[in-house]
């Protein structure tokens, strides 16, 4: 190797990405957007981002956090609930607003079970040990914890535990298997994270940037329409903007056309807000992209 191709290897921003599943889609994805394009070969570990001095490295999706804190790699992306786990030295560089779920205790219906320091010398199977440890001691609670990798809802059955600790979305599993939830212990979501020993901060900076631009943009829509000039201070006020509202004037000096950005969530209540005050021609546009 060069000095030349050693110089690039180091100033090279290496990213680690789930190998597989939907976490691996969805950061694909996000990344494609962001301009960020790149091809993996079937089943390769590694692929070039095109233009830019970046390396994308596939990885076990809960190995990512611990990797990014040894400096394998600089950024990764992964679940929030595996960053608390690893208790590695990395720092959120941004929440990507998808894979949210909860981290709860979850015990049998018929279990007399009120609190988590009921749990005090009890058998409690989890994919999360220091995460549960610790919230247990918090609670006065010492549990013999039974540590897993795979699925923990039916240890119970089995009668390897009393209690579990497992990340909860929608619930039906727990009711498939007649649990409850005793307690939640956090909130989670799939998030950016980055080392302090990056070897291109600059680079790493541009990438949020960018990544920041997709994920915003998701919440907002670009939403248009013509009202009276008369009621224009009205309709400012249902759609007061980002900063403020792009208005132009039309043909007809006494009505004038407004562009501005809506939340996503709000865009129909505003709709019909503003066609209740007289706005005509109103429409919605996607926002793929947005610096603000």
């Amino acid at each position: 190797m060069s000095k030349s191709d050693d110089l690039d290897d180091q100033n090279t921003l290496r990213i680690g990405l789930p190998s597989k599943g939907r976490l691996s889609e969805i950061s694909g994805d996000l990344l494609k957007q962001a301009g960020l394009t790149f091809r993996r070969q079937s089943r390769g570990l590694f692929a070039k981002v095109s233009g830019l001095p970046i390396e994308l490295i596939f990885l076990r999706t809960d190995d990512i956090p611990t990797l990014c804190a040894e400096g394998a790699i600089d950024m990764g992306f992964t679940g929030s609930d595996l960053v608390e786990e690893s208790g590695g030295d990395v720092q959120t560089r941004m929440k990507l607003g998808v894979g949210r779920c909860r981290l709860a205790i979850c015990v049998p219906d018929s279990m007399d079970i009120t609190s988590a320091k009921d749990l005090d010398g009890k058998r409690v199977a989890t994919s999360f040990p220091m995460v549960t440890s610790a919230y247990l001691a918090d609670h006065g609670a010492k549990a013999h914890l039974v540590s897993l990798s795979g699925s923990v809802e039916v240890m119970i059955q089995l009668g390897i535990a009393d209690a579990i600790v497992d990340l909860v979305e929608t619930g039906s599993t727990l009711a498939a298997n007649r649990l409850r939830i005793l307690e939640e212990i956090g909130h989670y979501e799939t998030v950016l994270i980055q080392n302090d020993r990056c070897r291109n901060p600059a680079m790493a900076d541009r990438v949020v940037r960018r990544l920041e631009g997709v994920v915003i943009a998701r919440d907002y829509s670009l939403l248009e329409y013509n009202v009276p000039r008369e009621k224009l201070a009205a309709a400012e006020v249902i759609t007061p903007g980002f900063k403020s509202p792009t208005v132009s004037a039309l043909e007809d000096a006494d009505w004038c056309s407004v562009r501005v950005m809506v939340k996503r969530r709000d865009v129909i209540d505003a709709m019909e807000k503003l066609e209740q005050l007289g706005a005509s021609a109103i429409f919605e546009t996607t926002i793929a992209n947005c610096r603000l």
